[in-house]
This record gives structure tokens, sequence and C-alpha cells, in this order.
């Protein structure tokens, strides 16, 4: 897995963080942002904590894995 992908993503208060098969959406005080989601990626949101983690272990996953995380 990418070394940014191994980092999870702590959801502030007030955000709200909707993740569905093909996009997920964060809507917060200054606005909602909405991002496609790929194949390759498996994105959890576990008590306010957001991870990613790849399908499988080819190197389209890893680097899609790190990419998602970023944006």
């Amino acid at each position: 897995m990418s070394r940014v992908a191994k980092m999870p993503i702590a959801v502030p208060a007030g955000a709200e963080v909707a993740i569905n098969a093909s996009s997920i959406t964060v809507k917060g005080p200054l606005g909602t942002l909405t991002q496609a989601l790929n194949g390759l990626v498996k994105v959890e949101n576990n008590n306010g904590t957001l991870t990613f983690d790849v399908i499988d272990e080819s190197r389209e996953s890893n680097a899609m894995s790190g990419t998602l995380r970023a944006l």
C-alpha cells in the first residue's frame, strides 16, 4: 500500500461524509466536495476516521490509493 494511503484522515467535527459505490461526498460548514471513486480502492468511514485500502496488490491499485487519499 502507498505510504500516503496508510495515514488515516480524521473527519473534523461538523463535517458529514457520505460514501457510495461511485463517489465520496464531504459536507461541512464551508461547502460540499464530491470526488469520484476508483474501483481499485476501498474507502471506509470508521467512527470519524477515513481509511483507504487497496482491493488487490497491483501497482495501479497502490498508486490510486495514495492519489484518492491526497484528493
